[in-house]
């Protein structure tokens, strides 16, 4: 199934493996906006019900059952649900999972490249092959940096919850680096899935973020 769809997003794309990747992750994307929208929907309704839920949790907090029962009743009367937030995220991951095999496949993408650069092979096989200071290793920094700069941008916009423990709020703002760590040993194909998958959900978040829902 993997090899099917590799040739066939190669194949839409006249051969270009790069472009390929990119339209694929844009398609899958717009595809599964409906359900970023309803997690941005499901956030928002969160963080206004956050103090009623404090007060539930301080009423109720040695009786589970019955702070369960509030809770579940306090989102209903916003037509929402603990879960609303997680489900979408849930039904995303195989899509997520099905465009990294694509990015990582390690046959189809052999003798693609981006800029002169090898889309399938790591940053460490790129530097072995080109040296240090080459066209390729140039390619995959500025990825790398461009990663690197969404992950600011993306980080700056997490919101952070005085109730939450310091550890939690300390590693909040740290999760959208991981893109950057994990672009520095994937394969460049992978990096650039990882450039535009998380430059389309930092948009996505401004947006919503700046909309009513």
């Amino acid at each position: 199934m993997i090899d099917s769809l590799v040739t066939f997003v190669i194949g839409v794309s006249g051969g270009n493996a790069a472009l390929g990747i990119v339209l694929f992750t844009l398609t899958v994307r717009v595809l599964l906006l409906p359900l970023g929208v309803r997690q941005a929907r499901a956030a928002r309704v969160k963080e206004r019900l956050a103090p009623k839920l404090r007060e539930l949790q301080k009423r109720y907090g040695r009786s589970p059952e019955r702070l369960s029962k509030e809770m579940s009743a306090l989102y209903a009367k916003e037509g929402s649900s603990p879960f609303a937030g997680i489900l979408p995220g849930l039904a995303q991951a195989p899509f997520m999972w099905l465009i990294f095999r694509v990015a990582t496949h390690p046959t189809a993408l052999a003798g693609h490249q981006l800029f002169g650069a090898p889309l399938g092979q790591q940053v460490a096989g790129v530097v072995a092959n080109f040296g240090l200071v080459s066209w390729p290793v140039l390619v995959f920094a500025v990825v790398i940096v461009l990663i690197a700069v969404v992950a600011w941008f993306a980080s700056r916009r997490i919101k952070v919850s005085e109730e939450q423990p310091e550890l939690v709020r300390r590693l909040l703002p740290l999760l959208p680096f991981g893109a950057v760590l994990a672009a520095t040993v994937l394969p460049l194909a992978a990096a650039l899935y990882l450039l535009v998958s998380t430059a389309w959900t930092a948009g996505e978040r401004a947006v919503l973020a700046a909309r009513p829902l």
